[in-house]
């Protein structure tokens, strides 16, 4: 989803760097809630608030209100422009 949003952009698919949290202190240190968290630029596409680091799964709502394992496709998309702009 991620590859494809940025391909529809104009920018490199394969510039996405992957990064493994592998224990409570990677996740602590990277303030990461979960996976899969998807940042633009050090942005969190999908922010939250007041939710712990660790490594856990996340769900996300999407705009028209369902849960969903990933981030809403639009809201990729939105970030990737504003790290464009």
């Amino acid at each position: 989803m991620l590859r494809e949003a940025l391909a529809q952009e104009g920018m490199d698919p394969d510039s996405v760097e992957l990064v493994e949290i592998a224990t409570e202190g990677d996740a602590e240190r990277q303030a990461f809630v979960g996976s899969p968290t998807i940042r633009i630029g050090g942005v969190e596409v999908a922010p939250v608030k007041d939710e712990p680091a660790g490594l856990t799964c996340r769900v996300y709502r999407l705009r028209d209100g369902r849960i969903s394992p990933t981030p809403d496709p639009q809201d990729i998309r939105d970030a990737i422009k504003e790290a464009m702009s």
